[in-house]
């Protein structure tokens, strides 16, 4: 990539936390037909963690001294390795930890464990008929009664992370599924097959009544893209606090993907680019991230920059630096688009009045919500 000059000044991660997501086992129960680690031949190629909590510690000491380091269990599927889980816990008693996992082995996940989540990340794709089309026949349903079953055992918070792929999702589906969690968050589906002139303007409908929705009832309406968007636009300072003003993706500033076999990388989506190899953990060593904006990228002039400050560097890498005009023309453009769309739907709801006449408790949900150090914020 073509980007400032990095220099031995410069930290290696922004800010005084540091998200590290712990690829546990790169094994997976399921075969869903869009998961980003099929690219590469990345699932499955390293099924047990080859570096111990030791290791990692010793890695955490050297490079991370004086930040708050807190822990995102990830795969594959994480609950196929519980005992690295709990190990890790052990190893680091004080730090917070956030699981990202399928749901469907979630009742087997051991009470230990479940007491020191501070998030489970449970991944559907809406309603039932998309998420069990994308995942297996019975999937959604098996999620929702483990969430249900699980709730009990654990002060964990629940995020439906919910990969939107299909025009047919409903606002009603996402309605539906924000009552059941704590908080729901989509992310565009990237594949060069979603964002047809059709299926874009679905997604502008339910976009338009899910903030609707967000501006009309009491309390917070638990979006995290729409409350991302409106903490942004009447607390930019935040952007600055917790992703040191870049994408809020955060692989550009405080965000250490370890593989099972000890390597880093600032993408979890990335893992077959070597390229961007940031570091290793068995090795002890770590640069800053490669994934860094770049001249060729547009977003300095785009009407959303001030509050989505680059939405997915990945996608942008693809794009722009990549040069692949069809991931460009057929993923990046459609998204950004209905980010701005989203954007311009907030405004017309004038968030900064909003926000000045909400209870005490509302202010506080949107400025400092814990959520946000779990996913993405932008879709």
């Amino acid at each position: 990539m073509q980007s400032a000059a990095v220099t031995a000044a410069e930290p290696i991660v922004t800010g005084h936390r540091v998200e590290m997501q712990l690829l546990t086992t790169l094994k997976c129960n399921l075969r869903c037909s869009y998961c980003s680690l099929g690219v590469g031949e990345v699932l499955n190629s390293q099924t047990t963690a080859a570096y111990s909590p030791a290791q990692l510690e010793a890695f955490v000491d050297t490079h991370l001294q004086g930040k708050e380091v807190y822990f995102t269990l990830y795969g594959g599927e994480p609950t196929l390795n519980p005992q690295f889980a709990l190990d890790m816990m052990a190893r680091f008693p004080a730090s917070r930890f956030n699981l990202q996992t399928n749901g469907t082995l979630l009742h087997r996940v051991p009470e230990a464990m479940l007491a020191r989540l501070s998030n489970i990340n449970v991944s559907v794709d809406g309603g039932e008929t998309v998420t069990d089309g994308f995942r297996g026949k019975g999937v959604y349903r098996t999620v929702l009664d483990n969430v249900a079953l699980v709730r009990a055992k654990t002060d964990a918070t629940f995020t439906a992370r919910v990969t939107w792929w299909s025009g047919d999702t409903s606002f009603e589906e996402l309605d539906a599924l924000a009552h059941v969690f704590d908080y729901l968050y989509f992310q565009f589906a990237q594949d060069l097959g979603a964002y047809t002139p059709e299926a874009v303007e679905k997604k502008r409908a339910v976009l338009a009544q899910l903030v609707d929705r967000f501006f009309s009832g009491a309390g917070v309406y638990p979006i995290v893209p729409i409350m991302g968007t409106v903490r942004n636009k009447v607390l930019p300072t935040r952007i600055d606090e917790l992703s040191g003003g870049l994408t809020q993706c955060r692989v550009s500033t405080n965000l250490l993907n370890v593989m099972p076999d000890g390597r880093i990388y600032p993408c979890p989506d990335m893992l077959y680019a070597h390229e961007l190899e940031q570091g290793d953990v068995v090795a002890n060593r770590v640069k800053r991230s490669p994934m860094q904006p770049d001249p060729r990228m547009p977003c300095g002039g785009c009407a959303a920059h001030h509050y989505c400050r680059g939405n997915c560097m990945k996608n942008l890498y693809l794009a722009y630096v990549k040069n692949d005009t069809a991931w460009r023309e057929r993923v990046v453009e459609p998204i950004c688009g209905l980010i701005r769309f989203m954007g311009e739907a907030v405004d017309r709801h004038d968030p900064g009045r909003w926000y000045a006449g909400a209870p005490v408790p509302v202010r506080k949900k949107i400025a400092d919500a814990e959520v946000y150090e779990f996913c993405e914020v932008m879709p």
